[in-house]
């Protein structure tokens, strides 16, 4: 009986923690926004933290990488066009 409320207050323990934490980088990460530093790697850091024991928040990491990705892959089949008319002007 003992080692089980040991056991619900590590867990217990670990998730505050972890949302200390992970609460903390994403509150950076937004304040990063409108001043100067790298918001946007801290963010997703701050969700990947969260992550660990949230399920929203690997929800909304999940659709931000899918966001990026989307991105990234439009600005590349943009200057692969872009190089294609080059070459093709040539």
């Amino acid at each position: 009986m003992i080692r089980r409320a040991a056991h619900l207050t590590y867990k217990t323990a670990r998730r505050i923690i972890i949302g200390v934490v992970g609460a903390t980088v994403l509150a950076v990460g937004v304040v990063m926004l409108v001043t100067p530093g790298p918001a946007l790697i801290v963010i997703p850091v701050g969700l990947a933290i969260l992550s660990i024991e949230f399920t929203w928040a690997r929800a909304w990491l999940k659709r931000l990488r899918k966001s990026i990705s989307n991105r990234n892959s439009n600005h590349l089949n943009s200057r692969a066009e872009a190089h294609r008319d080059r070459v093709a002007d040539d």
